[in-house]
């Protein structure tokens, strides 16, 4: 399978889907592609970008308690779609900055692609958590997903104020509002972003271990 057969249709059909249900198909459509290539693929930068980019959205929706990871997750994105013209692919990203030993430097794409990763887990293990059950909190859900994917590689200040955020967090029924659906359709794309994502972050981790480079950072 081609990226290129993927993608085809999917400026055509954006606009008439939800913000979750968007994300939902995009990964849905990345997933399509490791599935049918392995991880041995050379992923194009460019639809990975454009995916991850509709993630935004939804840590929109949650918030000021989230705004610090919309802010870092959107420039994060930004700069690798920014060097996809240059760099082609997601493989080439590692082999640079392994060539010039700046993997875990500051600002390098291939940084900035791990703290993508991140994000795409968060929210990942947010929706996990969030249908669970039908009375958990979004907080309880938030705090939870937090601690299990991101809260390791934060200083105790950015954890302190993340939890100290969460007590800002829209009220369950709030966030179906701003994601427009309701319990049974967010349930479902809820899902489908978590099937599919967990291919794409399979991916991306392989990048690094298949380099030899320990994710504990």
């Amino acid at each position: 399978m081609d990226e290129d057969d993927v993608f085809e249709d999917a400026t055509t059909t954006t606009a008439e889907l939800t913000p979750l249900s968007a994300v939902a198909d995009a990964f849905e459509e990345l997933s399509a592609v490791v599935k049918a290539n392995g991880f041995d693929y050379d992923f194009d930068l460019k639809p990975f970008c454009d995916a991850c980019s509709l993630v935004s959205v939804l840590f929109g929706c949650l918030g000021i308690a989230f705004k610090f990871a919309e802010l870092e997750y959107c420039s994060k994105v930004s700069d690798l779609s920014e060097a996809s013209e240059s760099f082609g692919t997601l493989n080439n990203v590692l082999d640079f900055d392994v060539q010039n030993d700046t993997v875990k430097s500051p600002g390098s794409l291939s940084r900035n692609l791990r703290r993508v990763r991140q994000g795409l887990d968060l929210i990942r293990a947010l929706f996990q958590n969030f249908l669970s059950s039908d009375d958990c909190l979004l907080r309880e859900a938030a705090s939870s997903a937090y601690a299990n994917t991101c809260a390791a590689y934060h200083t105790w200040a950015v954890r302190t104020a993340v939890y100290a955020g969460m007590y800002a967090l829209p009220t369950r029924e709030q966030l179906l509002v701003r994601l427009n659906e309701n319990d049974e359709s967010a349930e479902r794309e809820m899902i489908r972003y978590i099937n599919a994502s967990l291919p794409v972050i399979q991916y991306v981790d392989n990048l690094y271990t298949s380099r030899n480079i320990i994710l504990d950072w």
